[in-house]
């Protein structure tokens, strides 16, 4: 007769039912005494931030004091803290997707997608017009400036990863420094060079303006990700006889790839709500055009500007709806680069072969 031995329960997994219990009742007590200030009249802010995380703080450095002693109580202070502001963060965003959603809505429709608004005024109503011609110029301004600052920002970070030149310290802070520039201060240096060469706005000179802000995060995400690789690959690479170059491009760079395309997003969602630099450089046409080396051209950040100035309910709808299809098309680009550059599936494990008689 053969018995089974009993699983071993570790030590972690272990439920202490009495902790537990003093767990709970010191995450209640705090929100029932708030919630009640709250039905009685009391500021939510105020009971939020001056009486509920206080006693929460206090009751949970109480349990941690008797669950672990001394060292219980930072900890249960440091956890009540991350928790308080996670959870603050998350009802900001849900509050602005919540509000944009709700407002962008009602301007929302294939129309306000496709049309222009050529003839349509601050009371036209939401079935003429839309954001199509600026849709058209924001892809078309960012589009260039991904074009011209990828090579650039992935080359800066090969540079200060690969190359052991002194100078590289000096690169490594002016890119840091340049990543701190305001948005409007580079508009401002690009209007200006179009007021001393006699120069004509036109949405190359947006993606001038944009430029500076969009280089410094990716040569440093990118950096970034090409230390995280393990230079153990390279020396595997060059103890297999490869040279320097190829080991670099064909091991290091694609075990950086993951890495690198975050980069790239990151340095498009910098750039593709900036207004300032738009505004200084761009003129503002109501049509479609598709030449961005001359004449005007419309982009979201300043058609969301312009008509949410208006003092008409229809106008700051336009606005409204304008900032929800900026927020959709930055969603569409997140999700078709990721799913792009997802690894290949590994295949099914094959079935094992019948062994040969």
């Amino acid at each position: 007769m053969s018995f089974e031995p009993r699983p071993t329960v570790q030590p972690w997994a272990r439920v202490n039912k009495s902790r537990r219990a003093e767990i709970i009742f010191a995450a209640l007590v705090p929100l029932a005494i708030a919630i009640a200030l709250i039905a009685f009249g009391f500021d939510r802010n105020l009971t939020l931030v001056g009486v509920f995380l206080p006693i929460q703080v206090v009751s949970a450095s109480v349990v941690g004091y008797r669950a672990f002693g001394r060292r219980g109580v930072g900890d249960a202070a440091l956890i009540v803290f991350v928790f308080f502001l996670a959870s603050f963060v998350l009802v900001l965003l849900a509050s602005v997707v919540t509000s944009l959603v709700t407002q962008g809505s009602k301007a929302l429709s294939w129309s306000f997608v496709t049309q222009n608004n050529i003839y349509v005024s601050n009371t036209t109503s939401l079935d003429y017009g839309g954001v199509g011609h600026a849709i058209v110029g924001t892809l078309m301004i960012v589009g260039l400036t991904t074009l011209v600052t990828v090579p650039l920002g992935i080359a800066m970070a090969i540079y200060l990863t690969q190359s052991q030149s002194k100078i590289k310290n000096l690169v490594r802070t002016l890119t840091q420094a340049i990543s701190g520039l305001p948005s409007v201060v580079a508009g401002l240096f690009v209007f200006s060079m179009v007021l001393t060469f006699s120069w004509e706005k036109s949405g190359i000179m947006g993606s001038m303006a944009l430029l500076p802000l969009m280089l410094p995060t990716v040569a440093r995400v990118a950096e970034e990700a090409l230390r995280l690789v393990p230079v153990d690959l390279r020396y595997a690479a060059l103890a297999l006889g490869a040279p320097n170059y190829r080991a670099f491009f064909q091991v290091i760079l694609p075990a950086a790839k993951s890495g690198i395309i975050t980069a790239i997003l990151l340095g498009v969602a910098r750039i593709i709500g900036e207004t300032a630099p738009l505004l200084l450089t761009v003129p503002i046409n109501n049509g479609t055009s598709w030449n961005i080396f001359s004449g005007s051209i419309m982009t979201l950040p300043a058609y969301i500007y312009g008509y949410l100035s208006s003092l008409f309910s229809t106008s700051q709808n336009r606005a409204w709806g304008g900032a929800l299809v900026l927020m959709i098309i930055v969603a569409v680009l997140f999700t078709t680069t990721r799913i792009l550059s997802r690894p290949k599936s590994m295949k099914s494990k094959p079935t094992k072969q019948k062994a040969s008689k």
